[in-house]
């Protein structure tokens, strides 16, 4: 399943990511991902895992146009010469010439100047065919409004975190009205089984009855429910038996009911860093070279 972006690169919907897998493990769970169909791998500059990413794509046997490839500059490199410069990092370290999409990490509204003119240089460097689309990631609605003011180029992502408690259904109207792809990071809310707070995503009972009703699992039931918002996906796993899981989702269609179930159960509890709080001194940290 692909979608088309507001540039007319088609992506596919459901991506393979590689958050908080360490070095060591994670070309063996990219490899594994390939080999199970994945054709889009998400990583990023922060989590010090391109490298073994790009080594698992290359000894994968796929020609570099059969996997979409994103990844996301850290905010210690925000600022147009330095973002460059981050770019040559990331594409050292993947092993590429292109990267199919590059966003910015985080918004850090506080400093936005510093991300206006990360944003820039991701605008020169797809003019220049460095990347094929770029995006944002963690942008709520007035860091979207300033940066559509000051800059040239709609992103065409953003990457925020969504599941099913949680769905931030005003930066979603947002990026449905101007075209912006919404990208869900925990999709089937991993990150609410790593709080250890309450009820997680997948002990929900409506969602529980939903995977009962066709055989599936809660979280092939989240990713099917992403998937028919028209959003994409990029869910993670180490475990060979749930990266497979996690792809097998295409055969499945929830009712219209179903839908508006899972809709239904947003608490508006964010499990990730308020976008806000997001500053070089409290989050700041160097990206090594290539």
């Amino acid at each position: 399943m692909q979608l088309t972006l507001n540039n007319d690169v088609s992506m596919p919907a459901l991506g393979f990511g590689v958050y908080q897998i360490p070095p060591d493990e994670t070309a063996a769970a990219v490899s594994e991902a390939l080999q199970v169909g994945y054709r889009m791998i998400d990583t990023a500059a922060s989590y010090e895992n391109e490298r073994a990413v790009g080594d698992a794509i290359r000894e994968s046997g796929l020609t570099r146009d059969e996997v979409f490839l994103q990844t996301k500059i850290w905010i210690t490199d925000y600022g147009f010469d330095k973002t460059l410069h981050a770019f040559d990092k990331s594409a050292g370290k993947l092993g590429v010439g292109v990267i199919d999409l590059l966003l910015l990490h985080q918004a850090m509204p506080g400093e936005f100047d510093q991300t206006l003119g990360a944003y820039r240089a991701l605008e020169r460097l797809l003019a220049e065919g460095k990347v094929r689309a770029i995006g944002v990631s963690n942008f709520m609605v007035e860091h979207l409004r300033e940066l559509r003011e000051r800059t040239d180029i709609l992103p065409a992502v953003n990457q925020i975190e969504m599941h099913p408690f949680f769905t931030q259904p005003a930066v979603r109207e947002l990026n449905n009205a101007w075209g912006i792809r919404t990208q869900a990071w925990s999709p089937i809310g991993g990150i609410t089984d790593y709080l250890g707070t309450g009820t997680t995503t997948f002990e929900d009972g409506t969602i529980g009855a939903i995977a009962a009703e066709h055989r599936r699992t809660p979280a092939q039931i989240m990713l099917a429910w992403q998937l028919q918002h028209g959003r994409s996906a990029i869910p993670k796993s180490v475990t060979p038996h749930r990266i497979a899981e996690n792809f097998e989702v295409f055969d499945i269609e929830l009712t219209s009911a179903q839908v508006t179930a899972i809709d239904a159960l947003d608490t508006g509890q964010r499990g990730g860093p308020e976008p806000d709080e997001v500053t070089q001194e409290a989050f700041g940290k160097p990206i090594p070279e290539a």
